[in-house]
């Protein structure tokens, strides 16, 4: 059930010892904190890292997979896996019969199982390609089915491990005769006791067990005369117990049973034992499957809790990866190593908590806290070596331990905590940091470094990450800065992935005078005397111990002799470098500074360019309503000209063609004036030659669109070619160019709340828009005569524009004024054909029947 890592990068005590330093156990546990069971945990805690590229990439590429999936919501129960190998071979024994507790756990195992399997098999084609690795891992179990399994066991155990009634038909017919078995005793048993109460002899009314049979307490000195078996005596000996001669054969009876129960009991558990043995390679494998599974959850919710990324490899020369393992390996990052915003894992969880105790004993509630200060830094082939100087306290040993334990977390699988990660493929991290002083060995503190060192330089390759703190310290200054010098030299000639943190000048001019060396200082406030803890490539750093002895207090006299103690050399040193953090601390300061206002303008031309286009529509809409406000008093003035003419046949006929003239010239108005406004808003009005109008794109059948040339929205039926469609008004059908084609809406799947609106297949609309289909009858009972008629009016228009061949105008009975005046405005209607007055039964009077022209 362990994880199997074809090439652990740990073998070596060393290297074990190099992981404990850069807390890879502790990482390891924390995670592990995350799994849900005892399965799940053993195999984190497992987990080492590995040189096997293919293996590293699945293992991301996994997590990643199970990231996406929490994300989207889901979720899987891993209560109760533990490894089943030891039962299922005592199962596989001849004739062996597993407790009911160990068939209920196993049980509990298989239905997890199960549910894997299914989960994985009822996933659809495109939930499956979301997780091609998770997939992978688990596809030798598709070919099994558990199902017949669990039918066999389920409802069968009980929470305590014993057998349901419902374990088999003959259990159950047992288990209701000994009840039957029991009444029949107990009744006997309750006569005898009425009969010996009497005299006194019993003790009292009451039926115990003694043996497996049922007897009466009776006080030892009756006990002659209640006849029957004694099965012993109380305590104290005051009371027998008694059988009496008359339950004797009935409580013979009832051991028979229990006998048989006990028989029966047994065949069932030896069956299901049988059964789990049977199934025992699905269950094993299913269970190692979960246990991976578990572990990649684990790192997943690890990951998502401190915002981790997916590292990338700079491996040249490497083969393909599997088209199945893909994401970050499908573009090869680029060679070298780079860290961007990284952070102590570790570090940051503990500031986390620190944070929330602060802010529990304050009595303020608890929030997210600032994390450690991030970590930026880049290596190439052609520079592998980084010397790290600056002040104590200043995040020299965190910048090592944070480059350290990423890489042996990207080698384990795990996302790294970073805005960016791109690592070597090590085959060894070594790492030799704090104190290394050993009593046991007789070892000081420096003689224990070297020790340490030595073993490293003897094991290290080109492909090995080697991290080293405070090197040549602890010992005579040029001594140890000769020796740090030589060291730093070893490994550059291996060509070896270096980082030295140190105080020695001599390290820091090493690293300026060599071609593959590079200068690193961490950052310090001249000002406050603090240190920034951020790490600054190209430049060495001061140590500012002085500074630092100052800001703590030293006496001054102390500091001054120290101070003139200083070579010439040493304090030209200390001055130049304090100069040029102080500039290079200004210069971010500008560049900050620009990008801040960069941003700011940025938000002020967005900010423009937003209010401009909102004046414009204001305009836009203003404009529309002037112009339709003129549109209506013209075709008020061209009705009341109509009206003044004395031929009442010339009358009707010309208010028939100025209606349907107006009715064109509106759709001709409304398709100009959007034209025009689209042209204006694009820049084709201004001869641009980038200008195109608008065209809506990714029309499908179903979707609703408005019509330029009548104004109207349509349903899309059919798609005929790339530009036109055929679109339905109500039941009217005609083609539309994408060119009439002004605006489109989706359609989207109905509410029940939407449905409730529904009736008889029109749509109830909330707003005062048009509808997307037109009614095909209107009610103006409790309107004036003059309300009705201009309610009417509005309403042929647009039924007329939708194409319906007839509609219903309900007006009511009454005193038939409403009646006259609808059916006289009818009569001289361009849009009507005929009317009439409906069956009795289907309104009679009360309503009209209109058939519209066509």
């Amino acid at each position: 059930m362990n994880p199997s890592n074809l090439l652990p990068l740990i073998p070596s005590p060393l290297a074990q010892s190099s992981s404990a330093a850069l807390q890879w156990p502790m990482l390891r546990e924390h995670i592990a904190g995350h799994t849900f069971s005892p399965l799940g945990r053993a195999w984190m805690l497992a987990l080492e890292p590995s040189a096997d590229l293919l293996w590293i990439e699945t293992q991301q590429q996994r997590t990643d997979e199970w990231r996406r999936f929490l994300t989207r919501g889901g979720s899987f129960d891993f209560h109760g896996l533990f490894d089943p190998t030891a039962l299922l071979e005592k199962g596989r024994i001849e004739g062996s019969a597993l407790e009911g507790l160990e068939i209920r756990d196993l049980l509990e195992v298989v239905e997890r199982v199960a549910a894997w399997r299914n989960l994985l098999t009822n996933a659809p084609a495109e939930g499956q390609r979301n997780w091609p690795g998770i997939v992978a891992l688990s596809e030798r179990l598709l070919g099994y089915d558990l199902a017949n399994l669990l039918r066999m066991l389920r409802g069968k155990i009980e929470p305590d491990g014993s057998l349901s009634d419902d374990a088999s038909p003959e259990l159950r017919r047992i288990r209701r005769a000994m009840e039957r078995q029991h009444r029949a005793i107990e009744e006997s048993l309750r006569k005898a006791l009425r009969s010996f109460s009497d005299g006194g002899s019993t003790q009292d009314e009451l039926i115990t067990v003694r043996g497996e049979r049922f007897v009466i307490p009776v006080k030892a000195e009756f006990k002659r005369k209640v006849p029957g078996v004694i099965h012993g005596s109380s305590s104290t000996g005051q009371t027998v117990f008694v059988e009496p001669f008359e339950t004797i054969e009935q409580n013979n009876e009832l051991v028979r049973l229990l006998d048989e129960e006990q028989g029966e009991i047994h065949r069932i558990l030896v069956a299901m034992t049988r059964a789990l043995a049977a199934d025992a390679t699905p269950i094993l494998l299913g269970t190692a499957i979960l246990a991976e599974v578990e572990a990649h959850s684990a790192r997943a919710r690890f990951a998502q809790d401190l915002d981790c990324v997916r590292p990338r490899f700079s491996v040249p020369g490497a083969k393909p990866i599997p088209s199945g393992i893909k994401g970050v390996m499908d573009e090869p990052a680029a060679v070298g190593l780079s860290l961007k915003s990284a952070r102590h894992p570790l570090l940051e969880l503990r500031m986390r908590r620190d944070h929330r105790a602060r802010q529990l004993e304050e009595g303020s509630d608890p929030t997210s806290s600032p994390g450690p200060t991030p970590l930026t830094l880049a290596l190439e082939p052609e520079a592998r070596q980084l010397i790290i100087s600056g002040p104590n306290t200043g995040g020299k040993t965190v910048a090592l331990k944070t480059t350290g334990l990423l890489a042996l977390m990207a080698q384990a699988g795990i996302p790294v905590p970073a805005n960016e990660a791109i690592l070597p493929l090590f085959t060894g991290i070594y790492a030799d940091i704090g104190d290394a002083q050993s009593i046991e060995s007789n070892l000081s503190s420096f003689s224990a470094h070297i020790v340490n060192v030595n073993r490293i330089a003897a094991e290290a390759t080109e492909d090995s990450l080697v991290l080293l703190d405070e090197l040549g310290s602890a010992t005579d200054p040029e001594e140890g800065a000769a020796l740090a010098v030589a060291i730093a030299g070893h490994f550059l000639r291996l060509r070896t992935w270096c980082c030295i943190t140190t105080h020695l000048t001599s390290l820091k001019v090493y690293a300026a005078n060599n071609k593959g060396v590079l200068n690193a200082a961490v950052g310090f406030n001249q000002q406050t005397l603090t240190p920034t803890y951020e790490l600054r490539l190209g430049v060495p750093g001061a140590s500012a111990g002085l500074n630092i002895a100052s800001r703590l207090g030293l006496a001054p006299d102390i500091l001054a002799e120290a101070r003139a103690q200083m070579t010439t050399q040493t304090a030209d040193i200390g001055a130049f470098l304090d100069q040029l953090h102080e500039q290079l601390a200004a210069a971010q300061t500008e560049r900050l500074a620009l990008r801040q206002r960069e941003q700011e303008l940025t938000r002020e031309r967005l900010r423009v360019e937003t209010e401009g286009r909102a004046e414009q529509k204001q305009r836009t809409r203003e404009l529309e309503k002037k112009l339709h406000t003129l549109l209506e008093d013209f075709a008020y003035q061209l009705k009341e000209t109509v009206k003044s003419i004395d031929d009442k046949k010339a009358a009707q006929k010309l208010s028939r063609d100025s209606d349907l003239r107006m009715s064109r010239l509106r759709r001709e108005f409304s398709e100009q004036f959007n034209s025009t406004v689209v042209a204006h808003t694009t820049g084709a009005d201004k001869n641009d030659p980038h200008a195109v109008p608008h065209q809506p794109k990714g029309i499908k059948v179903g979707d609703l669109v408005k019509l330029k040339s009548l104004g109207r929205q349509a349903r899309v039926d059919r798609l005929i070619d790339a530009r036109t469609y055929e679109v339905s008004i109500g039941p009217m059908k005609m083609r539309a160019t994408i060119e009439d084609i002004a605006e489109v809406e989706t359609v989207k799947a109905v509410t029940p709340l939407e449905a409730a609106k529904r009736r008889g297949g029109i749509t109830v609309s909330t707003k005062n828009e048009d509808l997307d289909y037109t009614p095909s009858e209107i009610n103006v009972i409790g309107r004036t005569a003059d309300e009705a008629q201009q309610e009417v009016e509005r309403y042929l228009d647009r039924a007329f524009l939708a194409g319906l061949p007839r509609i219903r105008i309900v007006h009511g009975t009454g005193m038939g004024i409403l009646r006259r005046t609808l059916r006289d405005y009818l009569k001289s209607h361009p849009h009507v054909a005929t009317f009439s007055e409906p069956a009795q039964n289907m309104g009679g009077q009360g309503a009209t029947e209109v058939e519209l022209r066509q």
